[in-house]
């Protein structure tokens, strides 16, 4: 089968979604698929190559508005292909219009996150959101909890397919490991507003548990100070960028 996954990014671009895109991509590959992904260069101009396995069309990138990647060569590139599936990560607005507009084959969407910042063009971008989710031959949602919680997902609750992201079990086996001394909690993700770390930060001087924190990003300057702030010294500890190899062992 031909399968093509539309989104803002892709490896070597770190991020969550960027991490499960691939492991999906390359997976299907494995199993005997015809895989395509089509995501946008983070410079300005177009490369198209194999990794792993995956055909990856990179789109000259133009700007970035809003966290949104635009390409005026991304609706181009989309339209000529003929996959059996065409797979999207919402939101990203550009690949949704380009698929409703020019794209091929059976469509499913992967519901990631509600569109909840960007309000002005949120509400100017609801009506076609919308129209393209009711479209979707298949909706699918990464937990029940979702489903309930966005407001969207909950409009179409008896479409929504309940679809975890996956891991590869073993990367995470744990072997023996001598206890700390203190509970300690972990929070790994890109340092965006709607990550929720502050809300946790906030929380910790009545925990009694050291916090690890991994990951980098835009937000990180505003959350040290806060930490600062919040008199939490050494019961919190900012990590930065952690390399993929060596995440599983922060979760034992």
């Amino acid at each position: 089968m031909k399968i093509l996954h539309v989104y803002k990014d892709y490896y070597p671009v770190i991020g969550g979604i960027e991490n499960h895109l691939r492991a999906l991509a390359e997976g299907l590959a494995r199993r005997g698929h015809e895989v395509t992904v089509l995501v946008c260069h983070p410079d300005a101009r177009t490369e198209v190559g194999m990794l792993n396995g995956v055909r990856v069309i990179r789109a000259a990138r133009a700007r970035t508005v809003a966290s949104t990647p635009l390409s005026a060569e991304l609706p181009r590139l989309l339209a000529r292909e003929r996959p059996d599936v065409t797979h999207l990560q919402f939101p990203y607005p550009l690949g949704e219009v380009s698929h409703w507009w020019r794209g091929h084959g059976r469509t499913v969407i992967s519901y990631q996150s509600d569109v909840v910042r960007q309000r002005m063009i949120g509400a100017a971008y609801r009506p076609v959101m919308r129209w393209g989710l009711r479209r979707a031959d298949a909706l699918l949602a990464t937990s029940p909890n979702y489903v309930v919680s966005s407001p969207e997902l909950a409009r179409l609750a008896h479409r929504c397919l309940v679809v975890p992201l996956g891991i590869a079990p073993e990367r995470f086996a744990a072997p023996p490991r001598t206890r700390r001394a203190r509970p300690t909690l972990l929070f790994v993700g890109r340092h965006r507003y709607y990550k929720g770390l502050p809300d946790l930060l906030r929380a910790m001087p009545e925990v009694d548990a050291d916090l690890i924190v991994a990951g980098d990003g835009p937000m990180r300057p505003a959350w040290e100070r806060l930490a600062g702030e919040l008199a939490l010294g050494e019961k919190v500890r900012f990590l930065g960028t952690v390399p993929d190899a060596e995440l599983p062992a922060l979760y034992r």
